[in-house]
């Protein structure tokens, strides 16, 4: 219990930050120098915490309490969590949408949702899974309507709690039937039973087959998946954008993470099927991500405010890595975490660029990044670098995530995920008109009469920087992620 207890190091810190951050928000007052002090104090936690990650074990193939997965896979996305909580912090030091005199709320509830996001990419017990999604659930709709006074802020909670609570009690009525199948709620023994179960009748198919799907529901409102993805447009416009950047990759990465666990865990890791009593999972996940990217990428295309756009793009991007979760297989892992690694990069700083136009022009539309090559050619840069690589054009790093992704898929050998990688593909150059179009818009289209030169704070200059550097320099040397990801190893059974 012990030992067990010294491996959720990098909870404990995350928890103790929360408590310390609260402590000194009530204790500082309103005196001057609150907000810093705050933000300061969540960064050495995170950090802390971070450092604790790497200090772990490389694999250590256990399960901690009987619930907790603490294999190499866990442990790379608690990492990538916590870099994301930083950049969160950080994104909130440069934005005016996260007030002063609630900072301290703001951070609590980053904190304590990234604390859910560990739990949930660890688990490997169906309670577990449960109380992961809502522990990231629940702070999720009070940062999505953060901005009080704000109509879209609370449009945007108010659709958030209501698709949550659908997709909740789906997972719930799921999850039961699989406990009433096996008669248990650890993944692993699931599988075993659900295997033992596969000579059985369609009667036993469709039971299964209901379970499964009626706990997907979860997971595909965590990684805003078709049919759970309607919630996601109106939260990235109305929530703070500082959360926006955090909820389009850390929510994500987890909801991944927990999903291939179920299924690769839970209903057998074969990419073909027939597999766990019958249920062709591979086949509904590929299908499921064509939907997504399609949709994603079709939507996005008539969008005028730039956070919609994104929306839908993160949208698009949730089905290209759903490709590499239907595989199954600990390549397909691989490529998701590699995928998702580069994927911070470039979203996060695309979302830092829209922060640092919103501050200077109060707008989110895509009008306001008319001329912004003229008025402020850092950002213009930054951005171009950041959209070329999300549409996947060589040499950025978005092209090698999507050609490890496209190249996992087609390791399968099937038909089916042949056809897969074609529309993932077609897919990719759908998506090249809409971030063109804002390309077009920054370079090619004067600014308005009148318009001045845009300033950007230095703290955003530097951390646009050190986004937009990486995300060149991976796409082409890309060894140390590759190594990194090697060395994170897979799924612990």
């Amino acid at each position: 219990m012990t030992s067990d207890l010294s491996l959720l190091g990098p909870e404990l810190a995350i928890v103790a930050t929360l408590l310390s951050v609260l402590a000194v928000d009530v204790a500082w007052g309103g005196r001057p120098g609150r907000r810093g002090a705050l933000l300061l104090l969540a960064a050495v936690g995170l950090v802390v915490a971070l450092g604790l990650v790497i200090a772990a074990p490389v694999a250590t193939d256990r399960l901690l309490f009987g619930m907790m997965a603490a294999d190499g896979f866990a442990r790379f996305f608690r990492g990538l969590f916590l870099v994301s909580a930083l950049l969160a912090v950080a994104f909130a030091a440069l934005s005016s949408e996260v007030a002063e005199h609630r900072t301290g709320e703001y951070l609590a509830l980053v904190l304590t949702l990234t604390v859910g996001l560990s739990l949930l990419a660890s688990a490997q017990h169906l309670l577990l899974v449960y109380l992961g999604i809502e522990l990231v659930s629940v702070p999720s709709y009070v940062l999505a309507g953060f901005r009080r006074g704000d109509r879209a802020s609370s449009e945007a909670a108010l659709k958030y709690v209501i698709f949550g609570g659908v997709a909740s009690g789906l997972m719930l009525y799921g999850l039961s039937w699989l406990y009433g199948l096996t008669g248990t709620l650890d993944l692993a023994a699931v599988g075993a039973r659900l295997q033992a179960l596969g000579q059985g009748g369609w009667e036993l198919r469709v039971l299964v087959a209901v379970a499964a799907l009626g706990a997907f529901a979860g997971f595909a409102y965590k990684v805003a998946a078709v049919p759970f993805h309607m919630w996601c447009p109106d939260v990235y416009e109305g929530a703070p954008t500082p959360f926006v950047a955090f909820l389009s990759v850390a929510p994500k990465a987890a909801g991944l993470a927990a999903l291939f666990r179920f299924f690769v865990v839970g209903f057998g890791g074969a990419p073909t099927w027939p597999a766990g009593a019958d249920f062709p999972w591979p086949l509904v996940l590929g299908l499921l991500s064509i939907a997504t990217m399609t949709l994603g990428n079709v939507v996005a295309i008539v969008q005028d405010n730039v956070k919609r756009m994104l929306a839908y793009s993160s949208i698009a991007h949730a089905g290209y890595m759903l490709m590499a979760v239907a595989v199954g297989t600990e390549e397909g892992a691989a490529t998701v975490m590699f995928y998702l690694a580069v994927y911070l990069l470039m979203n996060f700083g695309a979302f830092l660029a829209v922060i640092t136009v919103r501050e200077r022009t109060g707008s989110e539309a895509i009008a306001a990044y008319r001329g912004l090559g003229a008025t402020s050619p850092l950002v213009a840069l930054c951005l171009a670098i950041f959209l070329f690589s999300l549409t996947g054009v060589p040499p950025f790093a978005g092209f090698l995530g999507k050609f490890y992704l496209f190249v996992s898929v087609l390791h399968t050998g099937q038909p089916f995920f042949a056809l897969l990688a074609v529309v993932g593909a077609l897919n990719s150059a759908v998506s090249l008109y809409y971030y063109a179009r804002l390309l077009k818009v920054m370079y090619f289209e004067g600014p308005a009469a009148g318009a001045e030169p845009l300033p950007v704070a230095g703290g955003a200059r530097a951390l646009l920087a050190a986004l937009a550097v990486p995300t060149l320099v991976l796409g082409v040397y890309w060894a140390p992620l590759a190594e990194l990801v090697a060395a994170s190893g897979g799924l612990g059974r």
